[in-house]
């Protein structure tokens, strides 16, 4: 847990979309899991929220292997939207998180077709752990689906109205940094109703092994994530941000509370911790203890304050 030191009067707390929460910081999903092998580490009580594995209506095995491969500063991943499936995930998932998070969760959701992402958004809306729900429009390993909504803004605003029509919870929708024009992705959207947003997704990357000649992933090209996407991160969370009147979660290459705290300079109410996770499963909880240390360093007395100054 916090120590209630370190949480003095609020100066972590942030609020997205009505929601409260104790800091800024919230693992990734698909970096995550459901928490329960990080459990096992320490109090998860200590995070902000979990946005917890992205969830499709039906399971999902996900792509071939090999689909995780190092790259300098960061890695690629191909995983495809691997998990249960819906059912299971309210059934089983969500039940196992409550025994181990006590506060309310951000559900990941991604369909390949407007009637999934409602039948996903109806079934997490009965779910009362969870406090958002994050509409992932911009997987860029899955077919026929994922980021295709995510690179238009058209389809974007289809799949925000059809969510929102679903459900009476908050709504983010999760931007793909793969595209031309990403503000204009990001105003259709909040003129669709949505009620946050959610970005950077991972940018389009490849590895080849030059020995055998054949791409590194099975399915030639992933998601590419980690300390190096961060200035990208950084300058689409400004420009977002500063371009709608709606909450952005910020998330790209974030690994210390240093990151922290110019994500949430450059916009964000609050940011996701992805790619650092894999690398060191006690990466938020560092950044959460550690982020009370550089505000003083920096004379910060309230996260809130510093959202969007730059």
């Amino acid at each position: 847990m916090v120590k209630k030191e370190d949480n003095t009067e609020g100066r972590l707390t942030v609020t997205l979309a009505g929601l409260r929460l104790d800091n800024p910081v919230i693992p990734a999903s698909g970096t995550f899991g459901y928490g329960k092998e990080f459990a096992e580490l320490y109090d998860l009580d200590i995070l902000g929220s979990i946005s917890f594995k992205g969830t499709t209506v039906e399971p999902r095995y996900g792509n071939p292997l090999p689909r995780i491969a190092e790259c300098t500063s960061g890695m690629l991943n191909s995983v495809g939207l691997q998990n249960p499936g819906m059912d299971a995930v309210r059934s089983e998932e969500l039940k196992d998180m409550a025994e181990i998070f006590h506060k309310p969760v951000i559900a990941n959701i991604s369909g390949f077709a407007p009637e999934e992402y409602a039948k996903l958004a109806e079934a997490m809306d009965k779910e009362s752990q969870v406090g958002i729900i994050e509409v992932n429009v911009s997987c860029p390993n899955v077919h026929n689906g994922g980021m295709a909504f995510g690179t238009d803004p058209e389809s974007a605003a289809e799949i925000t109205r059809t969510v929102k029509k679903a459900t009476g919870k908050p709504v983010f929708i999760k931007l793909s940094p793969n595209v031309t024009d990403i503000v204009s992705i990001a105003g259709a959207c909040e003129d669709a109703g949505a009620d946050g947003l959610s970005l950077i997704n991972t940018v389009l990357g490849m590895r080849i092994d030059i020995r055998s000649r054949k791409p590194v992933l099975a399915n030639k090209v992933g998601g590419f994530s980690g300390p190096a996407v961060f200035p990208l991160a950084v300058r689409m969370v400004w420009q977002v941000a500063h371009a709608v009147g709606i909450p952005v979660m910020g998330m790209g290459g974030i690994s210390s509370a240093e990151d922290v705290i110019e994500m949430m300079m450059a916009g964000a109410s609050a940011v996701q911790v992805g790619a650092a996770n894999l690398r060191d499963p006690f990466a938020c909880r560092k950044i959460i203890l550690d982020l009370p240390r550089v505000m003083d360093s920096l004379g910060i007395d309230r996260l809130e304050d510093i959202i969007g100054i730059v």
